[in-house]
């Protein structure tokens, strides 16, 4: 004879699993863009992290400062990273069960 809670447990794994297999697709559709300079350079990624495009404007070349471009980019790529670790990790907390516990989890995504 089965066990009734087993039969529970193994249902509600499945239905996580689903829905973690849900939010990662939907993840890998998201764009998010991080920015620096006020916009001078915008980098253009997804929420598995996969960059599709960096735009400069064209005044921060006029300038011809090597050093603040690389700069400018170092911070687009941060900013564009951290929006994604952010929505990632929110689309992944809110497809378990720990999102309607409250429990917060460390930032491992």
């Amino acid at each position: 004879m089965r066990n009734p809670f087993q039969a529970l447990i193994q249902n509600q794994v499945a239905a996580f699993q689903t829905q973690l297999v849900q939010a990662l697709e939907e993840l890998s559709h998201t764009e998010l863009e991080g920015s620096s300079g006020g916009g001078a350079v915008k980098v253009l990624m997804t929420g598995g992290g996969e960059v599709r495009s960096v735009t400069i404007d064209p005044s921060v070349l006029e300038s011809a400062d090597k050093e603040l471009l690389e700069d400018l980019i170092t911070a687009a790529m941060r900013d564009a990273l951290m929006k994604v670790s952010q929505t990632k990790r929110d689309k992944i907390v809110s497809a378990t069960p720990l999102a309607g516990m409250g429990v917060d989890i460390p930032d491992i995504f």
